[in-house]
C-alpha cells in the first residue's frame, strides 16, 4: 500500500523538479529591450537634421536604420554606430524641409528582433511655434522596411539572432519531463510484488 503512494509522490516530484528547472531557464530569455528615447522623438518638428540617435533599455545588436521621405527617398549615410544601447545614424547632408519616417530594426540581447517607425517633421528655417513634440512612449508596432538591400540585411540579423536563441522551447521540455515523472510513477505503482 506505502509503495505506489511513494511512486506517485516520486513522480509528482520528478514533474515539479523539471517544471521548475524549464523556468529557470525560460523567464530570464521572455526579456526584451525596448526603445527608450530617440533623437528626433516621434512626431517632432526639427529645423534640420544631420544624424538620427536611438536609445534603448539595454545593448542592441545588427541595427538596421532607413531615414526615408514621403516620396520613398532615403536620407540615411553609411551604417549605424552601435554604442551600446546606443544606435547612432548618419544622416545625407541636404534634407528638404517636409515629413519622414525613421524605420528601425534591431536584435535584442536574448535573439528577439525588434522594429518600429517613428514620424517626424524637417520644417527648414521655419519658425517651430508650439507645435514641438513632448517625449512620448516610443511605437515598436512592426513595420516593413523598404528596399531590398534593407530587406537583406535585416534577415542576416534575424538568422543571427535566431541561431542564438534558437532551440527547443521550455514548455515542451517541461511536458515531456512531467509525463516521464507520471509513466515512472505509474509503472512503479502497478509493478507485480514479488
Amino acid at each position: 500500500m506505502k509503495r505506489p503512494i511513494l511512486a506517485a509522490f516520486a513522480g509528482l516530484a520528478a514533474f515539479l523538479v523539471s517544471l521548475l528547472l524549464c523556468a529557470a531557464q525560460v523567464l530570464p530569455a521572455q526579456a526584451h529591450t525596448s526603445l527608450k528615447s530617440s533623437d528626433p522623438q516621434k512626431n517632432a518638428q526639427v529645423k534640420t537634421l544631420t544624424k538620427v540617435t536611438l536609445e534603448f533599455a539595454d545593448s542592441v545588436r545588427f541595427p538596421v536604420v532607413v531615414v526615408r521621405g514621403e516620396d520613398g527617398k532615403r536620407y540615411e549615410k553609411g551604417a549605424p554606430a552601435v554604442n551600446g544601447p546606443k544606435v547612432t545614424e548618419a544622416v545625407a547632408d541636404a534634407v528638404p524641409p517636409g515629413r519622414y519616417t525613421i524605420a528601425w530594426r534591431v536584435v535584442s540581447p536574448d535573439g528577439h528582433p525588434l522594429e518600429g517607425e517613428i514620424p517626424f517633421t524637417v520644417v527648414g528655417d521655419q519658425a517651430l511655434g508650439s507645435a514641438t513634440s513632448v517625449a512620448e512612449p516610443q511605437d515598436t508596432v512592426a513595420a516593413p522596411v523598404a528596399s531590398a538591400a534593407t530587406t537583406s540585411e535585416a534577415a542576416q540579423a534575424s538568422q543571427a539572432g535566431d541561431s542564438e536563441g534558437g532551440g527547443v522551447p521550455g514548455w515542451f521540455w517541461a511536458v515531456v519531463f512531467g509525463i516521464a515523472g507520471i509513466g515512472i510513477g505509474m509503472f512503479l505503482s502497478l509493478r507485480k510484488k514479488p
